[in-house]
């Protein structure tokens, strides 16, 4: 037989060799964790799978606003679109807190000098991000969309 000690002693990509009075680990092979995902094998990696994780658990908060570029104001919202987050007609309160949120945090960039779509995009998820956790405790992906016009 072979002893118990011996048996439970294995990782990953460790070969085990089995004869007709034997078994022992050999050589090690290439191994590692391979996504799947339905259509592939090994096509998604592992930020793919925390944002599937991340959307699945706390969901998502688009904030879409139209900014006026010749003058660098709001020229329409924020709106605030929600999935798998909150139920928005039973969350008034919360979704115009959230817009209000968003708006500031555009203006304060606006009055800082601030104009590059980047710099406001990451000031509006911050923002909002922030204002939801400690609201609600719970932490939604937040997708701003800034369009020009």
């Amino acid at each position: 037989g072979i002893p118990e000690e011996n048996i439970f002693i294995s990782g990953i990509g460790r070969v085990l060799e089995l004869g007709p009075d034997s078994a022992q680990f050999n050589q090690s092979v290439p191994a590692g964790a391979v996504f799947v995902d339905g259509f592939g094998v090994g096509d998604v990696g592992n930020i793919v799978i925390r944002d599937r994780k991340h959307l699945s658990q706390d969901g998502l908060i688009v904030v879409v606003v139209t900014l006026d570029s010749g003058g660098l104001k709001i020229a329409a919202g924020p709106d605030i679109i929600s999935r798998g987050f909150v139920y928005v007609r039973e969350s008034e309160t919360l979704m115009n807190d959230t817009k209000e949120i968003a708006k500031q945090s555009i203006e304060n960039c606006f009055s800082n000098g601030i104009c590059d779509w980047a710099s406001v995009k990451n000031a509006v998820k911050s923002d909002v991000s922030a204002f939801l956790q400690k609201e609600t405790k719970r932490k939604p992906m937040v997708l701003p969309v800034i369009m020009e016009i």
